[in-house]
């Protein structure tokens, strides 16, 4: 596994580091011990998959509160814009937000620490999400922000076009 920083403190990409022969290939999608090195402890307690039929479906932007969440996000078929806001104040890169283009070739995956915000929009149909999960979900703790919140100003590509009732409701950053 490869991980790079972004530009978001705690945040990280998570390549994989493929071992090729004539049947394809093989690699780790995750490892504690090589997480650990790069300050990230963590342990997955639930795994999430969502599908998306359409391109320009957008979710987000989401959290959970008071047991936040750390979540690993790749795509298993499709493509998305995935964004990651860290609202943990007090941190250097407060209210700053980061993207990256998540597919099911290049098979890149963001690792979102807890106290950071996240969404995405598909980039083709038939898009499916995977997520692990360190925190259990808890409906009541749910929270969200509207994903075209000017204060945070994220770009999304072509405008997201299919956008849930409850995410066209959220409150701005500010509430």
């Amino acid at each position: 596994m490869k991980f790079s920083e972004t530009t978001l403190a705690d945040a990280w990409l998570v390549d994989l580091e493929p071992i090729a022969d004539n049947r394809g290939f093989f690699a780790r999608s995750w490892c504690q011990r090589e997480a650990a090195e790069h300050g990230i402890d963590v342990d997955w307690v639930q795994c999430n998959v969502s599908f998306n039929a359409q391109r320009g479906t957008l979710r987000g932007m989401h959290w959970q509160a008071p047991d936040s969440e750390a979540k690993l996000v790749r795509v298993t078929r499709g493509a998305i814009l995935d964004v990651i806001v860290d609202i943990r104040p007090g941190s250097p890169t407060f209210k700053s937000h980061f993207s990256a283009e998540l597919t099911d070739t290049n098979r890149r995956a963001l690792f979102v620490p807890e106290g950071f915000a996240h969404g995405f929009v598909t980039l083709a149909d038939d898009t499916e999400v995977f997520y692990q999960m360190s925190a259990y979900f808890v409906p009541a703790q749910a929270r969200g922000f509207r994903y075209d919140d000017p204060e945070i100003g994220i770009h999304w590509p072509d405008g997201p076009r299919i956008v849930s009732d409850r995410d066209a409701a959220l409150p701005g950053f500010a509430s």
